[in-house]
């Protein structure tokens, strides 16, 4: 096989040996781009934003300047508009306004089964969330939602804490580390102690975020743009992660079941709950959908916590009087010895709270939220085409001056209750959405913030954090999850307060 070769557009990665197969898509898509551009320039659609390049359009700016890209494009077209990237048509509803069409719409008008379905299920496998009709999928999330109620989440912090300061251990008393790869892997031993048992935990080891790194290279725009069948590397990737990983949940459903059928008492997890749950039809779950669900639960949580506990990281090394407010907050909290964390402190940690939501403002794990137009669709006087992908951007709606003044700066104190009611942001249903809103709205919203703050209120309490020279991380945009490039920072044992 030939070596690997990178291709400089939107990501988009191919070998030598698939120069064919990769061509051939060209060609096609090609085909539909100028049928897709006639449709397009009918009366009534939304403005289109030129390009010069066929078929291409913005993918290369898209790729390299997203947010600046959608931004600027509002600035001149307003609300909603539409990009060409890579032959796809993408309408972008920017505003809270705006977006309500898309988080309100119907699943039979704006799709997202179409959109998500050739991304996801490679990765979750079939027979749940994208890959089912979207009914199953939603009473699937209903049974997710139904288990992670507060008397988990009670029992889980000291989970989470034990977890990360076992993995913070090894660190020492100062240095300079990868914060990403670090929090790549305590955010998945932390989720799978609390949400897949103690039998899942024991087998994992740190090489398990490889098996999800492995999984992560699905997530990439060849995956959004090509068919998941092709022969790519990042493909076989993703593939193997995905075996890798139901292998051990495979082994371990098998173990409980046996168990069940000696009439022993099984633990009280998540695991057990899907095992002895069924659908409204009084069908119970296969192993292969539990499976999936599992992968599907860890994977959401492992971008959303991961990512976004790096990046506070980084914000908070940069901010060293939030930082030391922070370490103070964990005092006035739990006492000056520092007592272990319980569930109910977390709600009074409100500078670090604010310190998580200004984060996911600022650098939501996923930039763009999608849906296919499968029938033409109304909006302030566009009728945007079937076939057009309908976007929101929590990024670029949480980057609007008009809503968040100063918005590309760092500031927590925008979520203090008084202030954010106050706010222009605090009035409008869709200014902040990092986890999505509407039915697709992310189930394990609140999992993720009693994770992150549990495993930040440890490591407030180990360390200090500061920029390696004043190096703060860029994004990468090569991935669908914006995660930060050269993550390194460096640390020094804190010193309690006198």
């Amino acid at each position: 096989m030939g070596t690997d070769t990178v291709i400089p557009i939107f990501g988009l990665e191919t070998v030598s040996t698939e120069a064919l197969l990769l061509s051939t898509a060209v060609v096609v898509s090609l085909c539909c781009f100028f049928y897709r551009r006639s449709r397009q320039e009918q009366s009534g659609a939304p403005p289109l934003v030129p390009y010069t390049i066929p078929f291409v359009g913005q993918a290369v700016e898209f790729g390299q300047r997203p947010i600046e890209l959608l931004l600027e494009a509002y600035k001149k077209y307003g609300h909603v508009f539409t990009l060409t990237v890579m032959g796809q048509k993408l309408t972008y509803l920017i505003g809270s306004d705006a977006s309500s069409m898309l988080f309100n719409a119907k699943n039979e008008d704006l799709n997202a089964e179409e959109v998500y379905g050739p991304i996801m299920t490679p990765i979750f496998g079939k027979g749940v969330a994208y890959d089912v009709p979207h009914m199953v999928f939603l009473e699937q999330k209903k049974m997710l939602k139904t288990a992670l109620t507060i008397a988990k989440f009670k029992t889980y912090v000291p989970m989470i804490e034990e977890e990360t300061k076992e993995y913070f251990k090894r660190w020492g008393d100062s240095g300079v580390r990868d914060l990403f790869q670090a929090m790549s892997e305590v955010i998945i031993m932390t989720a799978s102690r609390c949400l897949q048992g103690r039998e899942v935990r024991a087998m994992l080891y740190e090489g398990v975020a490889d098996m999800y790194h492995d999984m992560d290279a699905g997530l990439t725009p060849a995956a959004w743009l090509l068919p998941g069948w092709l022969p790519l590397p990042s493909f076989r990737q993703r593939d193997r992660g995905h075996r890798n990983i139901k292998e051990i949940f495979y082994k371990v459903i098998a173990t409980r079941r046996k168990n069940l059928s000696c009439g022993e008492e099984l633990d009280d997890d998540i695991l057990t709950f899907l095992m002895t749950t069924e659908y409204r039809d009084g069908r119970k779950l296969t192993d292969d959908e539990i499976a999936g669900l599992l992968i599907g639960l860890l994977m959401a949580g492992q971008h959303t916590s991961s990512t976004t506990s790096a990046w506070l990281g980084f914000f908070l090394a940069q901010n060293k009087a939030i930082q030391d407010e922070c370490y103070a907050e964990q005092v006035d909290v739990s006492g000056e010895d520092l007592e272990p964390l319980v569930y109910e402190q977390l709600k009074d940690l409100c500078v670090l709270d604010g310190c998580v939501r200004e984060t996911l403002r600022l650098r939501p794990p996923i930039m763009s939220l999608m849906r296919m137009a499968k029938k033409p669709v109304h909006y302030n006087g566009y009728t945007i085409p079937a076939g057009h992908q309908v976007c929101v951007s929590p990024t670029t709606n949480q980057r609007l001056e008009s809503v968040w003044p100063n918005a590309n700066t760092f500031n927590p104190n925008r979520f203090k209750e008084e202030n954010y009611k106050e706010s222009v942001a605090g009035s409008q249903k869709f200014a902040y959405v990092p986890f999505g809103a509407g039915r697709h709205r992310c189930v394990g919203e609140f999992f993720a913030h009693v994770q992150m703050k549990t495993v930040w209120s440890v490591l407030l309490r180990m360390f200090e954090f500061e920029l390696v020279d004043g190096h703060f991380p860029s994004v990468n945009y090569a991935t669908m999850i914006h995660t930060p490039t050269n993550a390194i920072i460096r640390y020094q044992a804190r010193q309690k307060l006198e």
